[in-house]
């Protein structure tokens, strides 16, 4: 199996930006279809954005389409979500997960870091 640590959350003013970063070890990161998802207070846990096993394809949600940027180095084993822009509505806390295949459930999820956005 694969193992996640999600790093790089924070407190930020509207209009920001952060980097979140996840960290993957245990098996070929390359093997894996990744996402990042949130999940806000009193929410249920919910898409931002995913990509394919070589970066080549990206998908996002809607609500931050044109705002967010979803990338991975699999030499360092380390996918990336680059936030801008940032609005109050992005609080949240944010995982990164991954599954081997292009559809279906995520296998694997990290614990999670927190953002928080300010007004």
């Amino acid at each position: 199996q694969v193992q996640l640590v999600e790093s790089g959350g924070g407190l930020v003013q509207a209009g920001g930006s952060l980097r979140l970063t996840c960290a993957a070890s245990g098996r070929t990161f390359s093997n894996y279809f990744m996402g990042w998802f949130r999940q806000a207070p009193g929410k249920e846990r919910g898409f931002v954005a995913s990509i394919n096993w070589s970066g080549s394809d990206t998908y996002y949600a809607d609500s931050v389409k044109g705002r967010f940027t979803i990338s991975r180095d699999n030499a360092k084993n380390t996918l990336y979500l680059q936030m801008n822009s940032l609005k109050p509505e992005d609080t949240a806390v944010y995982y990164c997960a991954g599954r081997r295949t292009a559809v279906g459930s995520y296998d694997y999820w990290g614990q999670g870091t927190q953002v928080t956005v300010s007004s």
